[in-house]
Formats: C-alpha cells, structure tokens, sequence
C-alpha cells in the first residue's frame, strides 16, 4: 500500500519502504523480549527474532533496500545490554549483513549501552534522532530536538499502536495500525511495534491521558487516520474518531 510516490507500507506487515532513502524503516523489535520474560518466571516461546526476520526478508525481496532503520527500542532492557539482547542483536545484524544491507539505529529509551557494539557489529547509532531527505526519524519517548527546515514526514514509534474492531455479535479484536495525521507543519506517521508480543495500544479505546508519548499527546488524535494490518493486508481504516464512536457502541 502507498502512502505517496515515495513511501510504501509492505502489505500485512509493521513495515515502510522509503524509496529516496532505499530504506526499510521498523520500530520497537524488543529483543530480547522472551529472556527478559522468563526473569520473571513467565515462559513464552523464543519466537519474536524469527518473527522479525521473516518479515524483514519479505521486504527486503520485494524492495532491495540496502538499509534497515530501527526507529527506537530494538532491545528491551532499560538498564543494560542483556546476554539474549546482545545474542539477538548480533544475530539480526549478521542476517541483515547476509542480505546485503546495513543496520542504522535512532536510539529509543530502552536502548541504553547499545553503542558499545557500533564497531564491533558495524551498527550505524543515531542518539536521539536522524534527518535525512526530508524525513526526521526519532522514537517518540521525548519531544524531538529540533525539526530541520525542510523536514516533510516526521516518523515515530514507541506508543505501539493498534485499534479495537468489532465484528457482526460484538467480538473484539486488536489490530496494530499506522497512524497518519500532521504536527509542526509536516506530516507524521506513527509505527506499530514490530516486536511479536508488543500488540499495542487500543487508540480508539484508551483514553488520550494515558498515552506514554509526549508528541501524541499534543496531537489531535481524533482526526488522526489508522491503517490497520492483519490476515495479509494493509487496510485504510478511518479516522480515530470514527473508530472511537464504533467502539462506543460496543462498550
């Protein structure tokens, strides 16, 4: 599905293609996510890398992008690097290597400690954000610094977002979605986690006061659009507002 002549979102997939930057741009792939789990005495199966992999490999086929941008929370520990996170990531970055593309990370909050392994794994790290042709890419835990002139889309990830739907006898079932809409004059597009087990924040259901990022917060979040993904596809599902007053019917 496309966004414009220059951004494409891989059908059924948390993914963008930039085609100026020849980038694929994901969010929030928490790894590590499963050990970190199991320190708390709750298993879950070791599928989330493999998860991720596979859908990098899809769109890497289908675009040949040469870059691979993390846009925030590729690892999930806070406070350091934990012995899954560093297994994972040096796994994630010798597959992208195999596939011929590089690995570029805008650091998010729980990315601490990360740039250690920048020479060793040949990481690109970006502190807090990363400009290039038009497109400011920050993980959306803070406010951005500072938007260069110019600047058209701004991209963010970090609240997960995903949305309720109901069907026919009421069932409910999340979905995560991209959210477009604008702020500070540009257009910006919000990611869903690409981490297995991060399904998200019902937009259309919690309270706007209880969203963790700062920028959503000063948005106005009803006229913001959600594009949903799931079973395959990518599908343009309206407005939060809209989505709100469906799901009002259900509550």
């Amino acid at each position: 599905m496309r966004l414009d002549d220059d951004i494409e979102l891989i059908d059924g997939l948390p993914v963008a293609y930039i085609r100026s930057l020849k980038a694929i741009v994901i969010s929030d792939p928490h790894l590590g996510y499963e050990a970190a789990q199991a320190g708390r005495g709750i298993f879950l199966p070791k599928v989330n890398l493999k998860s991720i992999t596979e859908a990098l490999s899809k769109a890497l086929a289908a675009t040949g992008a040469k870059t691979v941008i993390v846009n925030g929370d590729i690892k999930n520990d806070f406070s350091t690097v934990a012995a899954d996170e560093f297994n994972e990531l040096y796994d994630l970055a010798a597959f992208l290597k195999v596939k011929g593309a590089s690995l570029a990370i805008v650091k998010g909050n729980h990315d601490n400690f990360v740039d250690r392994y920048r020479e060793s794994m040949g990481l690109k790290i970006y502190a807090e954000q990363m400009a290039a042709g038009g497109y400011l890419l920050f993980h959306g835990d803070a406010l951005p610094d500072a938007v260069p002139k110019g600047t058209h889309t701004l991209i963010m990830g970090h609240e997960h977002p995903a949305i309720a739907v109901y069907n026919s006898v009421g069932k409910k079932e999340k979905l995560r979605c991209f959210l477009t809409g604008s702020y500070l004059g540009a257009r910006i597009i919000v990611f869903p986690a690409i981490g297995y087990f991060s399904t998200g924040t019902e937009m259309n259901v919690v309270p706007e006061d209880e969203l963790l990022s700062p920028v959503l917060k000063r948005l106005d979040m009803g006229s913001m659009k959600a594009i949903a993904i799931g079973y395959g596809a990518t599908m343009e599902f309206g407005t939060i507002a809209e989505l709100r007053r469906a799901a009002s019917l259900h509550m």
